[in-house]
């Protein structure tokens, strides 16, 4: 009877013990310091390690791009709770990618890498920065695949975390204000929700109309499109202007129809156009749309649900703050925030461009 007692406590504490090491992963857990391990780059993707893939030379944390990786930026950029961006293209040797019917086709084997970080001090970016996550977009033989690395505390290394996480980040704001965020890094399943194309996965910011613009290259701006095909890695990118070209929604220069337009297509489009996932709600804000209707003027909702608030129409001219465009991108509200995934946070900046934009209307 004794010996059965302590055979009992045995296993109960054995029972606590597994439970508590194995509990879930939480929020600071994800970035916790991680132990890099040795991984040999057999060209089995995904690799554990971004250090494996050798994108970067010297420190990796300085981001300094190899002499294959192409540097590239959408003339706009998605916003992602404030996080700056720093994007690459390895196209593999031997390879490029050319242009056919208007969009850009890439070989086998190209791999996308969008780095997500914030400076300690938005009025200093360059000075003491963190590096969140690491993003990959893998072509592979049957499509892309994604792939998120999250950055350890050290910054030494990120690792392929598939269920994605969570941390804190603080930062000073432009205006001086202390911020801190709930970050969500996406998880594999949740990358496809945005890069999806007719039910396969397609890169967002990789399409003609938002990399056709000339950027900064050296000493002088250039088209970066044209850089790529100097470079020996596009095909069939002769003529900028017979392509489209989306601005900078960020540009005051620019009217004011263009910069909400631009905004709309970056952060919407790749859901709300006729091929995307939200091609059944009948609201299709890509640039090239020219339908009132369709970009949701004087449009009911199909199937907002709480979503659509006490609002009737998508976009009410003249009235922003009784359009549900403008009602869910207010919101942080699971079931009513748009976009769905992708922030914690409500962008401030583009929240009044589009109030400006919807008063503009008649």
């Amino acid at each position: 009877m004794i010996l059965n007692k302590f055979t009992s406590w045995i296993a109960f504490g054995i029972l606590l013990f597994a439970i508590f090491s194995c509990k879930k992963e939480t929020s600071e857990e994800a970035v916790a310091e991680l132990t890099v391990e040795e991984e040999n780059a057999d060209g089995n993707f995904p690799y554990k390690w971004l250090s494996t893939y050798s994108f970067f030379e010297g420190e990796l944390n300085k981001l300094h791009q190899n002499s294959e990786l192409l540097e590239y930026s959408p003339a706009s950029s998605l916003f992602t709770d404030y996080a700056l961006k720093s994007r690459f293209v390895s196209i593999p040797k031997d390879s490029i990618a050319e242009i056919i019917d208007g969009e850009i086709n890439f070989p086998e084997g190209t791999i996308f890498i969008k780095n997500f970080y914030y400076p300690e001090d938005f009025r200093k970016p360059e000075d003491k920065k963190r590096i969140i996550e690491t993003r990959l977009l893998i072509l592979g033989s049957t499509g892309w695949e994604a792939y998120p690395y999250i950055w350890n505390e050290a910054q030494t290394d990120a690792q392929l975390k598939v269920v994605g996480g969570q941390t804190k980040v603080k930062f000073t704001s432009l205006d001086g204000k202390e911020q801190v965020i709930d970050y969500l890094i996406p998880n594999k399943n949740q990358c496809k929700s945005c890069h999806n194309k007719n039910e396969h996965m397609a890169p967002i910011g990789a399409q003609i109309k938002h990399l056709n613009w000339e950027k900064t290259e050296g000493a002088s701006p250039k088209n970066q499109l044209i850089v790529w095909q100097e470079k020996g890695k596009l095909l069939g990118f002769d003529n900028p202007q017979k392509h489209p070209s989306l601005i900078n929604y960020e540009d005051k220069n620019q009217t004011l129809n263009l910069r909400a337009r631009a905004y709309l297509d970056i952060n919407c489009a790749h859901c709300h156009n006729a091929e995307g996932p939200a091609s059944t709600s009948g609201l299709f804000l890509d640039y090239e749309e020219t339908d009132p209707l369709k970009l949701g003027l004087n449009k009911t909702p199909v199937a907002a649900g709480k979503g659509a608030g006490k609002f009737t129409y998508d976009i009410l001219p003249g009235k922003p703050d009784e359009s549900i465009l403008l009602h869910r991108m207010k919101s942080t509200e699971v079931g009513v925030a748009m976009p769905e995934i992708g922030r914690t946070t409500v962008h401030e900046e583009g929240i009044q461009l589009i109030r400006d934009w919807i008063l503009s209307l008649k």
